[in-house]
């Protein structure tokens, strides 16, 4: 991946079940996506557990509505571009400039689909 600025976005998804929020980055023709059991507002104070989800397609960068054949819906929540700074198996850094999250965040892998996502240098 370049060293260009590239898009992200978060959408608040609602379910029948209850509420998560999709953490998307552009990487390709593709976002790849991670679920987050936090809002923006609250992962620069605490990590939010994050899940890798299938890649999404890039038209969710901007899409709004009813997702999985009517039984939620998603809103855009943050947005922004980003800058990729480490991609490793295990670790990824990026450099974060959006409404909410700016600065370096940092997802760590912690088991298989399972990953960390919070602001770099954050300690709980």
């Amino acid at each position: 991946m370049s060293q260009k600025d590239k898009r992200f976005v978060i959408q608040e998804h609602s379910t029948t079940t209850g509420v998560h929020w999709d953490f998307m980055f552009e990487s390709g023709n593709t976002l790849k996506t991670y679920r987050l059991d936090k809002s923006p507002e609250d992962i620069p104070q605490c990590s939010a557990n994050a899940v890798k989800i299938f890649d999404h397609s890039l038209k969710f960068l901007t899409y709004q509505g009813p997702v999985n054949k009517g039984q939620g819906n998603v809103c855009l929540v943050e947005a922004g571009t980003y800058k990729m700074l480490q991609d490793k198996h295990d670790l990824i850094q990026l450099n974060l400039n959006g409404q909410i999250l700016k600065g370096k965040f940092v997802l760590t892998n912690t088991k298989d689909d399972n990953w960390l996502f919070m602001k770099f240098g954050h300690l709980e």
